[in-house]
């Protein structure tokens, strides 16, 4: 087998044994720097993502973080509950979202085109 073609099975592998994980309870001071510092002792940061208001932009408090699966388990024994800029956060496995009746559009439900 080329080389190549086992770089990328070995990358499809390593994807497929990474976790989410939902940091809440930010303060909404933090920054994706001062997160990716907090969690990068824990292991290797795939992504990370903090949600702001869609309108305003404001920072909501909460975020997602992609690890190892190993890293992630690390990450969350050692800052679940753990202060952060005056709050306790809380890092667990992130729930897969349920589906919205309607489809998810926002104002008014499903539309036919």
């Amino acid at each position: 087998m080329p080389s190549c073609q086992q770089s990328f099975i070995l990358s499809i592998c390593e994807y497929s044994f990474v976790t989410k994980l939902y940091v809440g309870n930010l303060p909404f001071t933090a920054t994706e720097e001062s997160v990716r510092a907090l969690f990068a002792p824990h292991g290797t940061i795939e992504s990370l993502a903090l949600v702001t208001d869609r309108d305003s932009g404001q920072p909501r408090g909460f975020g997602f973080i992609e690890m190892a699966n190993a890293d992630a388990a690390r990450a969350v024994q050692a800052l679940n509950g753990k202060d952060f800029g005056g709050r306790a956060l809380r890092v667990n496995e992130a729930q897969a979202r349920e589906q919205r009746a309607g489809g998810g559009s926002r104002g008014g439900g499903s539309r036919r085109y």
